[in-house]
C-alpha cells in the first residue's frame, strides 16, 4: 500500500497545476475545427445561390397556396374560386412541383456553400448570435422537411404517421417566415455581396482570381437544376414527355392513355358495386337516372386537362352531361353549389363540394366517356366529374349522388 501511495504515484497528476492548464489549452486548440479558406464558401457565392433558391421557394410557396385553397377552400372562398382559365391548375401545380424539385438541388448547393460556418469558433458569441443560429437551424430543418416530404408525396410514398396535406401546408408557413427573418438578419451582408460591384465584393482582394471557380460552380449547379427539370417536367408539359425519365408519372401511360392514381380496386369499387348503378340527384325536385337514361340526355364534348397534385397533367377529350343541366332539372336556384358523393367505400375525397362558378360552368360535366370510349373502371365508370381549373383529387370518380346546396 505504501508503494502505491508514495513511489507509485500516477504520472498524470505529477504535472504542476500551471503546466496542466497550458496542456489543456493546447489540447483544446488542437481540437478546434479546421478553418475553411476556399472562396467558394464565401458570402458572394452564398448570396448568388441564395437568390436562385429564394426565387424557387417563392414560386413554390405561392403556387402551393393556390393548390391548397383549391383543394380545401374555407367557406367564405368556396363560391369565389374561378373555373377559368381551364388550364390554370395544370400550370400552377406543374410550377409548384417543378420549382420544388429544382429547389432541392439549390438548397443542397447553398448548404454546401455555408456549412463551414457550422464550425465557427466560438459557436455562440452572444445572445443575439445564438438567436440567429437558432433561426437558421429552424430554416434549414423546415426547408429540408418541406422539400423532401414533397418529393415523397409525388412518389406517393408516406413513411410517416401524420397526414401529409395539413403538415405540409403548416410547415410551408414556417419556411416562409424563416426565410423572411433570415433575409432581415442578413440584409447588410446580402446587400454588400449582391453583385460583383457591391462594396463587400470589391473589398475582396482575390475576387477576380476566384471568379472563374465561382462561375464554374454556378454553371454546374444551373446544369443540375436544368437536368432535374428536363427529366421531370415532361409529366405536365407533354411535348417534353420523351424526356420524362425521373418523374413518377408518364402522361401517356395508363388505361385509355391517361395515368391513374387511385384504382377502382383501391377504392373498393367492383363490378358488383356498379351492376345496378343509378344516379340520385337531390334538390327541390329530386330524381333518379339510370345509366341508359343518362346516355339518352344531350351530350356535351369538352377538351380539359386532368391535373393532379403530384404535378402530372394530361389533356383529354371528355363527353357527358353538363352539371348545370342536371342541377336545373332538380330545381336548383341560380348560384347554387353542389355536393358530389362517390361510390368508393372510404377516402379523404369520397365526398366533394364545388362552388357555384364550377357548378354553372358549361365545361363542367358528369363525364360518361373518355376519348369517345366508355370510361374504364379506373377512370370512374360509370360516371365521374370533370371540371376546368380543378385538382385531380376533386374530379370525383364513381359518382353515385349529386346534392344541390
Amino acid at each position: 500500500m505504501g508503494s502505491r501511495t508514495g513511489g507509485g504515484r500516477n504520472p498524470r497528476w505529477s504535472v504542476p497545476p500551471g503546466l496542466r492548464a497550458e496542456v489543456l489549452a493546447a489540447r483544446l486548440r488542437a481540437a478546434r475545427p479546421p478553418e475553411f479558406r476556399g472562396r467558394l464558401h464565401d458570402a458572394r457565392t452564398a448570396t448568388v445561390l441564395g437568390r436562385w433558391l429564394g426565387g424557387a421557394l417563392a414560386v413554390c410557396f405561392l403556387t402551393g397556396l393556390v393548390s391548397h385553397y383549391l383543394q380545401h377552400p374555407p367557406g367564405w372562398l368556396a363560391d369565389h374560386l374561378p373555373a377559368r382559365p381551364a388550364w390554370g391548375y395544370r400550370l400552377t401545380q406543374g410550377l409548384h412541383v417543378g420549382t420544388g424539385l429544382a429547389a432541392i438541388v439549390l438548397l443542397l448547393a447553398k448548404l454546401w456553400t455555408v456549412y463551414p460556418r457550422l464550425f465557427a469558433w466560438p459557436p455562440v458569441r452572444s445572445v443575439l448570435h445564438a438567436l440567429e443560429r437558432l433561426s437558421v437551424a429552424v430554416l434549414v430543418a423546415a426547408g429540408l422537411f418541406e422539400l423532401f416530404s414533397g418529393l415523397l408525396n409525388i412518389a406517393e410514398w408516406y413513411p410517416w404517421p401524420f397526414s401529409f396535406v395539413p403538415v405540409h401546408y403548416a410547415v410551408a408557413w414556417v419556411v416562409a417566415g424563416s426565410v423572411l427573418l433570415h433575409l432581415a438578419v442578413k440584409a447588410p451582408e446580402i446587400r454588400a455581396h449582391w453583385s460583383r460591384r457591391s462594396a463587400g465584393t470589391l473589398a475582396l482582394p482575390d475576387e477576380e482570381r476566384d471568379g472563374p471557380d465561382r462561375r464554374a460552380l454556378l454553371i454546374g449547379v444551373g446544369a443540375a437544376v436544368g437536368a432535374v427539370t428536363l427529366t421531370t417536367v415532361g409529366q405536365s408539359v407533354t411535348p417534353l414527355a420523351a424526356l420524362d425519365l425521373l418523374a413518377p408519372r408518364h402522361p401517356g401511360y395508363g388505361p385509355q392513355g391517361l395515368p391513374v392514381n387511385r384504382t377502382a380496386a383501391a377504392a373498393g369499387v367492383t363490378a358488383a358495386t356498379v351492376r345496378d348503378w343509378h344516379l340520385d340527384v337531390l334538390g327541390p325536385r329530386p330524381y333518379r337516372l339510370s345509366l341508359a337514361e343518362l346516355n339518352a340526355l344531350p351530350q356535351t364534348r369538352v377538351a380539359l386537362p386532368i391535373a393532379c397534385v403530384e404535378g402530372w397533367s394530361v389533356g383529354a377529350d371528355w363527353s357527358g352531361v353538363r352539371i348545370r343541366e342536371l342541377m336545373a332539372r332538380a330545381g336548383a336556384p341560380r348560384g347554387a353549389g353542389l355536393r358530389v358523393v362517390s361510390l368508393e367505400a372510404h377516402g379523404a375525397y369520397r365526398v366533394m363540394e364545388m362552388g357555384r362558378d364550377y357548378a354553372e360552368d358549361p365545361l363542367t360535366l358528369l363525364a360518361l366517356r373518355l376519348g369517345g370510349e366508355v370510361l374504364a373502371p379506373d377512370h370512374g365508370y360509370p360516371a365521374r366529374i370533370i371540371a376546368p381549373n380543378r385538382p385531380g383529387v376533386l374530379q370525383t370518380k364513381w359518382v353515385a349522388r349529386l346534392e344541390v346546396l
